[in-house]
């Protein structure tokens, strides 16, 4: 299980400093809740089919990040920077800060 909770943290860690800023406005709550998910899913997985249960967050990943590319491309956003950011904020519909 050491395997799989290391594998966790670097996806958890690489993920949120990479894409935090697709999430300033995205309530804590979601972002907890998508991660125990991904988590659970993953430890549980584990006692039944071992080690194998690393293919649940690098499959989530893997898919996200393709679908995160596709969806930044299509409405001209920049994928890495969410730039322009008051494009981003409109497509999303969040609030403009003032």
């Amino acid at each position: 299980m050491e395997l799989e909770l290391l594998v966790l943290l670097g996806v958890m860690i690489l993920g949120t400093s990479t894409f935090a800023v697709f999430e300033v406005e995205v309530a804590p709550w979601r972002k907890a809740l998508k991660w125990s998910l991904v988590v659970g899913l993953t430890l549980f997985s584990h006692g039944r089919i071992g080690h194998w249960a690393l293919v649940i967050p690098l499959t989530l990943g893997v898919a996200g990040l393709v679908f995160h590319f596709v969806w930044c491309r299509r409405n001209g956003i920049h994928p890495l920077h969410a730039t322009p950011r008051r494009r981003y904020y409109q497509l999303r519909g969040w609030q403009w800060p003032d």
